[in-house]
């Protein structure tokens, strides 16, 4: 299966190359809105911690280019024990992107981390944390497409630090949905929902972990 360069791709090309849809169908990612895991009062306390620290930086947005990964994402893959077996790891090529806004070019770059082969999280890396999670739908639906098994769903995750998107996709037939859309600066603490479905997920690709 032939996938367009990821760095240059875009919806209406999937579309057109493999007849991708987006699914208005409710009950197609279940997973994101009924995830059947509870956390433990630990775990808790660990993303509320996480959210304190990714608070305080806001106030110091030059210092957000690489925090991403460091205090919200690596954290939450800890809890998931998704460093260690049966789980494998590894980073795809970094993607650029870049936006202007009021005359200057804003640069970032999208990192992509794939696990067990049907869970791939994507990480926008920026100097401005509010840059949108929607710059990497596209490539991400094209990875996500990539899946060497095409009878299985894959799913992701799009984070900015700040906010979160889950995507699922399947092959056959060529479909996709996300769930709504979290964010760090909701009230109450929606790294719990995130930890929730991740979890949900770890089970679906790795039952026995």
């Amino acid at each position: 299966m032939s996938i367009l360069a990821a760095q240059d791709v875009t919806i209406a090309q999937l579309r057109d190359a493999f007849g991708l849809r987006h699914s208005q169908d409710p009950s197609f990612f279940p997973e994101w809105s009924q995830p059947s895991v509870s956390l433990s009062d630990l775990e808790e306390q660990v993303l509320d911690r996480i959210k304190a620290n990714f608070t305080s930086l806001m106030d110091a947005p030059s210092v957000l280019e690489n925090t991403v990964k460091m205090v919200v994402l690596a954290p939450i893959l800890d809890l998931l024990g998704f460093y260690q077996p049966p789980f494998s790891l590894r980073t795809e090529p970094s993607v650029a992107i870049s936006t202007e806004d009021e005359g200057m070019i804003i640069r970032g770059r999208i990192d992509i981390l794939v696990l067990k082969n049907r869970l791939w999280l994507t990480v926008i890396e920026s100097k401005r944390s509010d840059f949108s999670v929607t710059r990497a739908l596209p490539q991400t639906l094209a990875y996500l497409l990539a899946n060497p098994e095409p009878t299985q769903p894959s799913f992701g995750l799009i984070t900015n630090g700040n906010k979160f998107l889950f995507l699922k996709a399947t092959r056959q037939p060529a479909q996709y949905t996300n769930s709504r859309l979290f964010s760090l600066l909701n009230p109450n603490n929606e790294l719990r929902q995130v930890l929730n479905i991740l979890k949900d997920l770890r089970h679906i690709i790795e039952p026995t972990a």
